[in-house]
C-alpha cells in the first residue's frame, strides 16, 4: 500500500514539470526500493499510476461538462460514452506504471545477484 501511495504521489508531482513518461521513471524507482516480488511490483505500478490518470481523467471531465470526453469517444470509439476513455486512459497509464515498476524489480534482482556472484 505504501508503494502504490508512493507511486501516485510522486508520478503526479513529476508529471508537473516532467513529461508524462515520467511516470514509469517513477515506478521504477520506486519498485527497485521497495519491492519484495515481482507481482507486487507490477500492481503497485498498475493501481499507483491508474488512480492518478483516472482522477485526472474525471477531473477533465467535470471541468469540461463531459464535452471533451463525449467528443474524444465519439472520435475513438465511435459512441458517445464517458467512461470509455477514462477506463482506456487509467488502463493504458496502469500499463506503463506496472511494465516499469516490474522492469525496477528484475533490475533490482539482476543487481543483487550479480553482487552476490562477486562475493562468492
Amino acid at each position: 500500500m505504501i508503494q502504490i501511495i508512493l507511486i501516485a504521489v510522486l508520478s503526479l508531482l513529476a508529471q508537473l514539470v516532467l513529461p508524462w513518461w515520467s511516470l514509469a521513471v517513477v515506478a521504477f524507482l520506486v519498485c527497485v526500493w521497495r519491492s519484495s516480488s515481482a507481482g507486487q511490483a507490477f500492481f503497485a505500478g498498475f493501481y499507483g499510476v491508474a488512480l492518478v490518470w483516472l482522477i485526472y481523467a474525471v477531473i477533465l471531465h467535470t471541468r469540461t461538462d463531459g464535452v471533451f470526453t463525449g467528443r474524444m469517444s465519439e472520435l475513438l470509439f465511435k459512441t458517445n460514452s464517458a467512461i470509455l476513455p477514462g477506463l482506456v486512459t487509467a488502463i493504458v497509464g496502469g500499463l506503463v506504471g506496472g511494465l516499469a515498476g516490474l522492469s525496477g524489480y528484475f533490475v533490482r534482482q539482476a543487481i543483487g545477484n550479480e553482487i552476490a556472484n562477486r562475493t562468492s
